[in-house]
């Protein structure tokens, strides 16, 4: 643990309103993942202010706040994989396309793990699908024009600035202002909404209804799911993201809904009626253009605890730009302060994708705390943050020590149970956080998307 760690945890602490006395946190020493960035405090930090969130919500029950330790090293490997394939491997993570490519002035990422994000890149650049011919053909682009094309036709894309151009930059200046957190009190909670916590499954009988795709709110849920939660996650007919299901996918049931149709959207307020927990990755005008605005979901569900993500901020030009952790890298001046510390000749990002998982936990932390001011307050609430300003937090945290190039974790071997996932057997790490008579464990094992109904378990309304 280094100063920076307990620093990053006051942070978060702060951001969400949970005030002295806080619960006793322990975090372990350890050592760092290679990076010119903090991303191992970080991750101790994060996953740290989740335990904390659970802590002080069970002490509303009459418990005295619990103690909270946080492996620094397991911490570290949960920001990679979790996950270990008993005699099958994990699908490789990015498409062929996707990836780092030269241009006439400088570096720009190209995402194209999604068909209609590789279909952009492709129709904009006039070039098959091969990542030779996208590469001959970014040569002739201003780094910025391809990011200004590929964009504006609905694709994913973002040229490598540096630190300082992202502080110049409009978005970046205005995410700069924006907290890590921003909560605002919502409806009245009905008589539905009372939150009853066992003592070891503090989130037992908690429903949450996951719209989150890749990375960040699905690490959020996995780790609701790990304390009891009942999560039901529900994709477009068409969606799957197979390099990820199998880490992110457990603890929860996969369901399918077309949302822009008729019976698709009854079904999903139906489910929403019910709900505690909604958790949302969406750009921020998707649920509005659904007709799923932040009014009808209060009216529909009284005391919701509404938890959203954004790429980009919530204000600004590029509030509503496609978004993922590698490209929120490559504008912040991440993927560029990497390449000068590593004396390279192109983008050095994180060596996991810390923005995705650090803010995953601090949504988890979000709507456990979210949870604590229904129970309380007697309301629910509206949580947002973003993958650009948990970027900007790790920009600005003072070194703590972790400017080594070269990786110092020392990660155990996964010794848990076999967990039967739909692509082989597996097993886990075990889990990085213990709250005190709360162990986390998760009782459904990773699974395919779209392999169960879109409906809570045992059916009924709750």
């Amino acid at each position: 643990m280094t100063d920076s760690t307990r620093t990053l945890l006051t942070t978060f602490l702060r951001a969400l309103g949970i005030a002295s006395p806080t619960p006793a946190v322990e975090l372990s020493a350890g050592g760092s993942l290679p990076s010119v960035f903090a991303v191992s405090d970080l991750a101790q930090a994060s996953i740290g202010v989740a335990g904390c969130a659970l802590s002080a919500l069970a002490a509303i029950n009459g418990d005295s706040l619990r103690p909270v330790r946080v492996n620094r090293d397991l911490a570290s490997a949960w920001f990679g994989h979790s996950i270990r394939p008993q005699g099958w491997k994990m699908p490789a993570p990015w498409d062929s396309v996707s990836g780092d490519y030269l241009c006439s002035d400088g570096w720009i990422k190209l995402h194209a793990n999604a068909p209609h994000h590789r279909a952009v890149i492709l129709e904009v650049l006039g070039v098959s699908g091969d990542h030779e011919a996208v590469s001959q053909a970014a040569v002739a682009w201003s780094a910025q024009d391809l990011e200004i094309a590929v964009v504006s036709e609905g694709g994913a894309a973002a040229a490598m600035r540096t630190v300082a151009q992202w502080r110049e930059h409009p978005q970046g200046q205005l995410v700069a202002r924006e907290p890590l957190v921003s909560v605002e009190r919502s409806t009245k909670a009905d008589e539905r909404a009372t939150t009853i916590a066992s003592h070891d499954r503090p989130l037992e009988r908690v429903r949450v209804l996951d719209l989150t795709r890749v990375l960040a709110g699905p690490v959020a849920t996995r780790l609701l799911a790990g304390w009891g939660a009942e999560v039901l996650r529900i994709d477009s007919p068409d969606w799957d993201e197979p390099a990820v299901i199998p880490e992110v996918g457990l603890g929860k049931r996969c369901a399918r809904l077309d949302l822009r149709s008729p019976d698709g959207l009854e079904r999903f307020l139906e489910l929403l009626s019910t709900t505690d927990v909604l958790v949302h990755g969406y750009r921020a005008d998707a649920l509005d253009r659904l007709g799923l605005g932040s009014d009808i979901r209060d009216t529909v569900r009284p005391g919701l605890v509404d938890v959203s993500l954004d790429a980009y901020g919530w204000t600004g030009p590029w509030r509503n730009r496609r978004g993922f952790d590698s490209l929120v890298q490559m504008s912040s001046g991440i993927a560029d302060a990497g390449r000068v510390a590593a004396r390279a000749d192109k983008p050095v990002p994180l060596p996991v994708q810390a923005l995705d998982h650090a803010t995953g936990y601090l949504m988890a932390a979000s709507a456990i705390t979210g949870l604590s001011l229904r129970a309380t307050e007697g309301v629910g609430s509206h949580w947002r943050t973003s993958l650009a300003r948990v970027a900007e937090l790790l920009i600005t945290t003072a070194d703590g020590g972790a400017k080594s190039l070269e990786s110092t974790i020392d990660v155990p071997e996964a010794t848990g149970p076999i967990e039967h996932t739909s692509w082989g057997d597996a097993r886990r790490l075990a889990p990085p956080l213990e709250v005190d008579g709360a162990p986390l464990h998760w009782t459904i094992p990773a699974h395919a998307l779209g392999s169960d109904e879109p409906m809570w378990s045992g059916s009924g309304s709750k």
